[in-house]
């Protein structure tokens, strides 16, 4: 297979490669204190321009230790390093506010050095009781991080420059990943500061934020091994799929996510570079177990065998998507075909509806307004209407979704698209982001209480501390129990699709260096650099 360059298909790892080699070239030397610099370079000048960037979602809250925002998340990257980085091109950590690895000095704690004089960019120094504040607030019960990070107990200080992490798993494998979700904010910061204008000790720093666009700007202070070679990131919000590929073929924008499948072969055409890599982007159906018929497994299976998930692939993503056999996509390399696999079948699921002795009634049937998502949602009213359902569907903005229903706003079905790969990629993250014991699983759906959750949980539990296949096995046997109860499940596996003027120059003169798309939601700028003519 042919590299990211070259083909439209691509996987995490091989999207890595070149992404990797940056980081480390670029992880050699400590860095200073950087303002913007251009340099003229073989084809044209290296930085001193603008990124420019075409984003698909919008948020409010960007909070580091509590957003879901897939804007503010993608963002915020660039802005506010934690302990570690994950590099979201093959999920490999690197150094950001530490100095070095974890130093293990008991079964189950180890010891964390900061990187020497780092301060955020109001010119404060960053020390050991920011980086236990910061995990003390993204840690909280009830927050939307908690359950990513239960195998950590705590986090303290020992002195100003060092930290002591201590584990509820020996010899805790996943450690630098897991410390990688916690981004490190002023301790004296208020919530509502970090909500509206985070403050980080990244290579950039936020200028502003609107509704319609957010601009970054190099952060002076910044002395790690990335800094900012650019004046400007500005990100553009254009949430019409039309309206971002227009302003990415004309090149008022560099790069663009959410490339729809309509709009590949013209921006192929018009010179922009395409990658297209599979992580774990789904388009998934979640039920409201706390009302009848959906508290009853076998009304949830007629429902997903039901779906005409292969109509949905050819007349809403030209082909570019796959029908789940697993929780996992098959490209993943933890991925284990369950034992129930929802392939469409309309007698099964009018069978098994039969057994349930449900007789069919009103859905209301919510949707997000991600474009892939409306575009599915006719095709799930009419599945369900073929079972006998009467099915109302009514689309709104993400936020105001989850605030509805987090409001105990009712409803039956919620169909929305998902992706805790922009937190990591093992199989425990992406299981504890919905199921384990937070909104989800407590308000959402909410299926925390039940038997067969809190044997996943325990089953999740028994992994971290297992490894090789025996890890596998009991992960596989967590897999078996989300396909058999099927209360939040993947609809569809969904690469994830990016155009940038790399290879070529934009109508403007100006292109990338060092820019490959990702297979999680958001876009990776750390050590991209403008080439302008």
């Amino acid at each position: 297979m042919r590299g990211p360059g070259l083909s439209r298909r691509s996987f995490v790892g091989m999207a890595g490669e070149v992404a990797l080699a940056a980081l480390a070239l670029a992880g050699c030397g400590s860095g200073s204190g950087t303002t913007s610099n251009s340099a003229n370079v073989k084809g044209g000048t290296e930085g001193g321009g603008t990124i420019t960037a075409g984003v698909a979602y919008s948020g409010q809250d960007f909070d580091p230790a509590t957003t879901s925002s897939a804007l503010a998340l993608g963002t915020n990257w660039q802005v506010v390093e934690g302990l570690y980085g994950l590099n979201r091109h093959d999920y490999s950590t690197f150094y950001e506010l530490a100095a070095s690895d974890p130093v293990q000095t008991a079964e189950a704690t180890y010891e964390v050095s900061l990187r020497e004089d780092a301060k955020f960019s109001d010119g404060s120094s960053v020390g050991a009781d920011d980086v236990v504040s910061s995990f003390e607030r993204a840690a909280a019960q009830g927050g939307p991080y908690a359950p990513m990070l239960a195998p950590i107990a705590s986090v303290q200080k020992r002195d100003d420059a060092t930290v002591v992490v201590t584990t509820t798993v020996p010899n805790f494998s996943l450690l630098k990943e897991r410390l990688s979700i916690v981004r490190v904010t002023p301790a004296d910061a208020s919530a509502d500061d970090m909500s509206q204008k985070p403050v980080g000790s990244g290579p950039w720093m936020y200028d502003s934020i609107s509704d319609t666009a957010i601009d970054l700007v190099p952060n002076p202070n910044y002395n790690g091994g990335h800094p900012a070679s650019d004046q400007k990131i500005h990100y553009e919000v254009l949430k019409d799929a039309s309206a971002r590929a227009t302003a990415q073929q004309e090149g008022n924008t560099l790069v663009m996510e959410m490339v729809t499948d309509d709009a590949i072969s013209q921006l192929e055409n018009s010179g922009c570079s395409i990658d297209t890599v599979w992580g774990f982007a789904t388009r998934f159906l979640m039920f409201n177990v706390r009302k009848s018929p959906w508290d009853n497994r076998l009304v949830r299976q007629a429902v997903m065998y039901a779906l005409d998930t292969g109509r949905m692939i050819s007349d809403d993503f030209a082909g570019l998507a796959e029908v789940p056999l697993g929780f996992l996509p098959q490209a993943h390399p933890n991925f284990h075909q369950a034992s129930t696999v929802y392939q469409h079948d309309a007698q099964k699921a009018q069978d098994l509806l039969g057994q349930s002795g449900v007789t069919p009634g009103d859905v209301s049937l919510l949707t997000t307004d991600n474009e892939q998502v409306m575009a599915m949602a006719s095709q799930v009213k009419t599945d369900l209407e073929s079972l006998g359902f009467s099915v109302s569907v009514t689309t709104a903005v993400a936020t105001s979704t989850y605030d509805d229903i987090d409001g105990g706003g009712d409803y039956d079905l919620l169909l929305a698209p998902g992706d805790p790969s922009c937190f990591g990629n093992d199989p425990d993250l992406l299981m504890r982001w919905w199921y384990g014991d937070d909104v989800w699983m407590q308000t959402r759906c909410p299926w925390g209480s039940s038997a067969e959750c809190q044997q996943l949980r325990a089953l999740m539990d028994q992994a971290l501390a297992q490894s090789g296949d025996q890890q596998q096995q009991t992960w596989n046997a967590c897999f078996d129990i989300l396909a058999d109860n099927a209360v939040l499940y993947p609809v569809l596996h969904v690469p994830t699709t990016t155009a940038s003027w790399r290879d070529n120059p934009s109508p403007s003169g100006t292109k990338l260096k060092g820019f490959q798309g990702i297979g999680a939601t958001g876009l990776s700028l750390l050590d991209v650099t403008t080439v302008s003519a």
